[in-house]
């Protein structure tokens, strides 16, 4: 059984592999615009829309999500946090990576 270091750095590193890996999906334009810090805030913000929101309630096996309701929702509770004023429009690519590298991650 591991020790709770040892999943507190497994999480570390699968947090850094994530943020990596959304930072790579990243246009060369939005790129920018998030510093470390504000994905990994987004990165949190975005689960605890899908555990708020019921999607993930769902009865059906696949989930139908609308990424730009996401990245709205993600925006607005930024804001509401003090954490920044995003464009929805930007952070909708941030939602979108984060999905691609979940769903990579359950593939494998």
């Amino acid at each position: 059984m591991a020790s709770i270091d040892d999943e507190l750095l497994l999480d570390e590193q699968e947090n850094r592999r994530e943020l990596d890996y959304i930072k790579s999906h990243l246009s060369s334009e939005i790129r920018p615009h998030f510093s470390d810090d504000d994905i990994y805030y987004l990165m949190d913000a975005i689960v605890d829309y899908y555990y708020t929101s019921g999607v993930l309630e769902s009865a059906d096996d696949e989930v139908e999500l609308d990424l730009q309701q996401v990245a709205d929702a993600v925006a607005a509770q930024a804001k509401k946090d003090g954490q920044g004023t995003f464009d929805p429009q930007e952070v909708f690519f941030v939602v979108q990576a984060d999905l691609d590298f979940q769903e990579e991650e359950v593939g494998e």
